[in-house]
């Protein structure tokens, strides 16, 4: 009796077939129906690549296709509508985010002005591919990535409302974000105590204000939207502390309130404030500026130290603190990270690993 030979054999792979013949061959569904594609290959690695090509290539062509079943139109202006007053409309999400989010909106619209007039269902995989392409040369990693979470959300909205049956930007990559070099960059503590005194004695009206707010962010990490907020009522003198409330409406940036440790410099800081104003009331705020931007930039260029942010002084804190020993998970701890120390252990790990070479030298085994 004669054997009968199998025509098509499975792979590992769903919906991928071996023909007898050796060629590979794709069950392709769309629209509800059922065909078999040829690969034209007989290498699987190929074969299982190409399979998802032809899958991809279906679905789309169902899409733009006549005999398209979701023929709702939903526009790109529609589409923002709708995410916009999903962040608006959630209490979860701070001001200061939602203010954050209008203006990635505001800026996929520029970048991309002709996607409010266009129906999401037509929109090509390769049309997202180019605008991504395109604009990721022009926008920092974080701007980026913020405006491609943005698009990915309005194709989102367009597949739950049925107008879609895929999200076209799903499979583009994130920008990758570098991470600073901070001992490049950061001024030695001798640099940052000139460049406070350039501040200080700049002559201007708020001169002295913008160099203790900047002495106050280095000595304490806080953040800029923390630092506005503390009052005299916050700082324990007794205990070493300074309770962080952020704003009265949001909150911290992880809505959550903590206590910071008053180290020696801000401690004299904020003795010399007191001091300095003897009638401050516990409801008083303890800076003067919310803000130095102008007076950093201007003494930048006298003190002849490269150029740092409000943000880098917190970086600054971080670095003095580790380098004076204090252990990474402590330090997060101080920051407000909710990590445990991952986000440090990734920005500071190399100052870490450079003090305790340091201080291995230290240790001796001699007799």
């Amino acid at each position: 009796m004669k054997a009968t030979v199998k025509t098509w054999t499975p792979t590992k792979y769903p919906r991928l077939y071996r023909h007898s013949s050796g060629t590979y061959y794709a069950r392709i569904s769309t629209a509800g129906k059922e065909t078999w594609r040829s690969l034209k290959t007989k290498v699987l690695s190929v074969a299982k690549i190409e399979h998802e090509k032809e899958q991809a290539s279906a679905e789309q062509r169902a899409e733009l296709g006549a005999e398209n079943l979701l023929s709702e139109k939903l526009t790109g202006a529609a589409a923002f509508a709708i995410r916009q007053r999903q962040f608006q409309n959630n209490p979860a999400i701070k001001q200061s985010t939602k203010h954050y989010l209008e203006q990635i909106v505001l800026m996929v619209k520029r970048t991309w002005p002709e996607l409010e007039e266009t129906a999401l269902r037509r929109v090509t995989v390769e049309q997202c591919e180019e605008w991504a392409g395109r604009v990721a040369k022009q926008m920092s990693s974080p701007r980026f990535n913020a405006s491609l979470s943005m698009v990915r959300s309005l194709f989102e909205i367009a597949v739950e409302r049925g107008v879609r049956r895929t999200n076209p930007a799903a499979k583009i990559k994130r920008k990758r974000v570098k991470v600073k070099d901070l001992s490049s960059m950061l001024p030695s503590r001798a640099q940052f105590a000139a460049w406070v005194n350039t501040i200080r004695g700049a002559g201007g009206r708020f001169s002295r204000d913008c160099a203790d707010y900047v002495e106050f962010l280095a000595y304490t990490g806080v953040r800029v939207g923390e630092a506005a907020w503390v009052q005299w009522r916050h700082c324990d003198f007794q205990r070493g502390e300074i309770l962080i409330t952020g704003n009265p409406n949001d909150g911290t940036k992880n809505h959550e309130m903590r206590r910071i440790p008053m180290v020696p410099a801000a401690r004299i800081l904020l003795e010399r404030l007191q001091k300095e104003n003897p009638d401050a009331q516990p409801t008083d705020r303890v800076l003067g500026v919310t803000m130095a931007k102008k007076a950093m930039d201007r003494a930048f260029i006298e003190a002849k130290i490269p150029r740092i942010t409000h943000h880098d002084l917190r970086h600054y804190f971080a670095t003095i603190c580790i380098e004076s020993g204090v252990d990474i998970p402590t330090v997060s701890k101080w920051l407000g990270h909710k990590d445990g120390g991952a986000l440090a252990m990734k920005v500071y790990g190399h100052l870490r690993n450079e003090h305790s070479l340091a201080a291995a030298t230290r240790v001796s085994f001699a007799a």
